[in-house]
């Protein structure tokens, strides 16, 4: 299997796609630096596959690896994660003007316009007349139409 480069948003979000890197990258933020052994302690499983993602992370940039005497100490880079933060914010903007329009648009659709006043009905006008001749008293009728709602994409 020949392996590609890839580009450098691309690794970093291959290094924090998994759980195990996240949280070494969470230990190493607490920490100016720790030994290999020291970051690896806390997870149940071996010394190797610990360095396996320890060298995901290093070869996304991630992860900067000293060498005092026999001891590997590793270091946070978090230059990388700035990146891919400008990326995610450019999401995080979209997606706030979205549904800023939604909840407008909600909220237009949950409170109508009020109707314009009408002229207020004089008082001798509104006494009762004499009952229809059948007894029914009228029932008022509904509204030919209702208020359309707003055309998709204005």
């Amino acid at each position: 299997m020949v392996k590609q480069q890839a580009a450098p948003l691309d690794r970093t979000f291959q290094a924090l796609a998994d759980p195990t890197r996240r949280a070494l990258l969470a230990r190493l933020g607490e920490a100016d630096a720790l030994s290999i052994s020291d970051l690896a302690r806390p997870f149940a499983m071996s010394l190797p596959a610990v360095m396996k993602h320890l060298d995901v992370l290093a070869e996304a940039g991630l992860v900067t690896r000293t060498k005092t005497g026999r001891t590997v100490f590793c270091q946070l880079n978090a230059d990388p994660m700035e990146e891919a933060m400008a990326w995610l914010t450019r999401y995080q903007i979209f997606w706030t003007r979205q549904l800023d329009r939604l909840q407008a648009f909600l909220e237009e659709e949950s409170c109508p316009p009020k109707p314009a006043p009408s002229t207020p009905i004089p008082v001798a006008a509104s006494t009762p007349g004499p009952a229809s001749p059948s007894g029914d008293g009228s029932t008022p009728v509904p509204p030919a139409s209702t208020r359309r709602g707003r055309i998709r994409g204005s």
